[in-house]
């Protein structure tokens, strides 16, 4: 379970990114930095328990061995559900140039995903939608 959390590159790059934005701002509660981290981590959560749950095979393929041996279940995309966590929790916060930027790594992301074979077209959009939930709700209980 704890490989799926820490077998992705993004997440190993861009929750230390958003921790050291949070620890800039002095921990703030309300702000953008707090909803960011809160929100990829609830959605880096909720990923494992559906993976878990659903334990759908990725699609058949040579490309992508690492995640075909370190997490061989695809629903859903955990890149497509943290970056659009990011892009929610940035919109939701009157961040708006910056969510339109992470919605749109979000979308090209998880086409990518899709495109490398590593997903089906249903685990990016789920992710999608996984994402958007964590980052909506987060966002909201964070307000």
């Amino acid at each position: 379970m704890l490989s799926a959390l820490a077998h992705s590159g993004d997440t190993i790059v861009v929750l230390p990114l958003l921790a050291l934005a949070w620890w800039r701002s002095g921990f703030s509660r309300s702000g953008l930095e707090a909803r960011t981290v809160a929100s990829v981590f609830a959605a880096m959560v909720l990923v494992v328990v559906f993976k878990n749950v659903f334990r759908r095979d990725r699609p058949e393929g040579e490309w992508g061995a690492i995640y075909r041996k370190t997490d061989p279940h695809s629903f859903p995309s955990g890149h497509a559900a943290r970056t659009m966590a990011l892009a929610v929790a940035a919109l939701v916060s009157a961040a708006f140039l910056p969510g339109l930027a992470f919605l749109a790594w979000s979308i090209a992301l998880g086409i990518s995903r899709v495109a490398l074979g590593v997903h089906w077209l249903s685990d990016a959009l789920a992710g999608w939608a996984t994402g958007a939930c964590a980052g909506l709700v987060v966002s909201l209980l964070i307000a």
